[in-house]
């Protein structure tokens, strides 16, 4: 069953989601299960202080929450929340909101953009299925809007028994990893018209 999304309205929220650290560290816990704080320090390149600081951050606004403990307990573990959050530019967003989600936006885009080109830096070093079993790629679309909902929603329910969070290791085939899958759907914008150039730059 595809998950609903949580649209996210709150200038605070999206402030406190946008923070490269706290992107990177929602990163590490949507592969699933449950980590410190020292867990995922090195990973967003912070110290174990300051990665406590902003798992709590996350909690406050409903990203992250308690997992339940392990050993001795004495340590504090950190779960994603079972939830999937959206966030889209509306017409009649306030101008507080609008800011907000354009910065997080961003934010995610640029996480995003990073993660791919992190694994194109790295596919010649990656064994042969994995570099056969890798794409990236456009694909030019004639639709409607109902029909690019329609297909954003099929891809939705395509990609629902693979993720990582709700998908345990002994639950995936031997050799499994995590992967990730970046969809993006939107209407063309008209592209703005350079103009001719001022100067032959052809010319010796």
């Amino acid at each position: 069953m595809t998950r609903e999304k949580e649209s996210l309205s709150d200038p605070k929220a999206m402030r406190a989601l946008a923070h490269p650290a706290r992107l990177a560290i929602l990163s590490r816990l949507g592969a699933g299960g449950s980590v410190t704080a020292t867990d995922v320090a090195e990973e967003a390149g912070i110290t174990p202080s300051a990665a406590s600081y902003h798992l709590r951050m996350l909690a406050k606004y409903g990203f992250v929450e308690d997992a339940p403990p392990r050993g001795d307990g004495r340590e504090r573990l950190w779960k994603a929340a079972d939830k999937s959050f959206a966030v889209g530019r509306l017409p009649d967003d306030r101008p507080e909101v609008r800011e907000a989600k354009d910065l997080l936006i961003q934010a995610f885009r640029k996480e995003a953009d990073e993660e791919a080109r992190r694994a194109l830096a790295g596919l010649d070093r990656e064994p042969e299925e994995w570099r056969d079993a890798t794409r990236f790629g456009r694909t030019i679309l004639r639709v409607d809007a109902a029909e690019l909902a329609r297909l954003a929603q099929e891809i939705d329910k395509l990609l629902q028994p693979y993720m990582a969070r709700h998908r345990p290791p002994d639950a995936a085939p031997p050799g499994a990893r995590v992967a990730e899958a970046q969809v993006n759907l939107f209407p063309h914008a008209r592209r703005p018209v350079p103009g001719l150039p001022t100067e032959d730059h052809d010319t010796v």
